[in-house]
């Protein structure tokens, strides 16, 4: 287990500092005005990133459990910060753990707790890498550079008249690929009869060679029908690596058809809903010859 400290003395932009595990690279990136690329705002964002000479390009997994500090140089006690689940699996497509909204920035500057103090605050971190393992001789991975959101929108009607198991949306491309979102208004699997079921789909997944696959983000989530006023959102994110044989991923208890169809909370309105998804490629992974 290793524990590192770090002080930074200028806190006006986004500042990098390295400790070594073994032979790959840690670093800590601190985002002082948050993390824009996550659109956070008024808090700062913190995290923990797998860095070493190859690099994003880099074919090491490393498993590992870690806690994010900041200290209350008044008291000489740290705010410590982990997450709910122990264990991250940093890799070449997601190099990055951490908080996008780790303390607001109205507490960090408040002189009073401490944590910035002459313009200079101390972070530190605690990792326990549990295993560590290399790829590269099973597979090339590549990340894409800038990767682009692409958002479509669903709207459903006439759902008391929909008697099938699924329907599927229009296709849509993301990353060069062509995407569906795949809905049960009766749910599927376990969420059958209870929930409202709903999974983001390659809608071709033969364009797709078997040893080739695309690790993307996405977020799946209905609002008000009455797409002006937005006034209400539910949705969940997640990241998979979709291939041939792993085309589709979703929430088969998405919510359930009590609260679904509940008229308070704005998700039904005139026999019709609004499914959104975003779907962000970014990498994809090919097994090498």
């Amino acid at each position: 287990m290793n524990r590192r400290t770090l002080k930074l003395e200028d806190t006006n932009g986004m500042i990098l500092s390295r400790f070594l595990n073994k032979f790959l690279y840690l670093k800590l990136a601190f985002y002082p005005n948050g993390n824009k690329s996550k659109n956070v705002k008024e808090h700062i964002s913190l995290y923990l990133v797998l860095a070493g000479a190859n690099g994003p390009q880099t074919c090491w997994e490393v498993y590992a459990a870690f806690r994010l500090f900041l200290l209350d140089q008044n008291n000489g006690k740290y705010l410590a910060l982990q997450e709910e689940q122990k264990e991250r699996c940093f890799h070449g497509i997601k190099l990055d753990w951490g908080f996008d909204q780790f303390l607001s920035q109205k507490d960090f500057t408040d002189a009073s707790n401490g944590f910035l103090v002459d313009d200079a605050c101390v972070f530190g971190a605690e990792v326990f890498v549990r295993k560590e393992r290399s790829t590269c001789k099973g597979e090339c991975l590549s990340m894409i550079k800038d990767a682009v959101m692409y958002k479509h929108v669903w709207k459903i009607e006439n759902l008391s008249k929909l008697d099938k198991e699924s329907y599927d949306s229009e296709t849509f491309i993301a990353g060069d690929q062509k995407w569906k979102i795949e809905f049960y208004p009766e749910g599927r699997d376990d969420g059958k009869g209870s929930h409202l079921s709903i999974d983001l789909a390659l809608a071709d997944p033969t364009s797709l060679s078997p040893t080739s696959k695309l690790y993307a983000q996405f977020t799946l989530r209905l609002v008000d029908p009455v797409y002006s006023s937005r006034h209400f959102e539910y949705g969940a994110k997640a990241t998979w690596w979709f291939s041939a044989s792993s085309p589709k991923r979703g929430w088969p208890k998405f919510i359930t058809l009590g609260h679904f169809s509940d008229k308070t909370l704005g998700y039904l309105e005139n026999d019709s809903t609004i499914v959104e998804a975003e779907v962000t490629v970014l990498g994809t992974a090919s097994a090498l010859d």
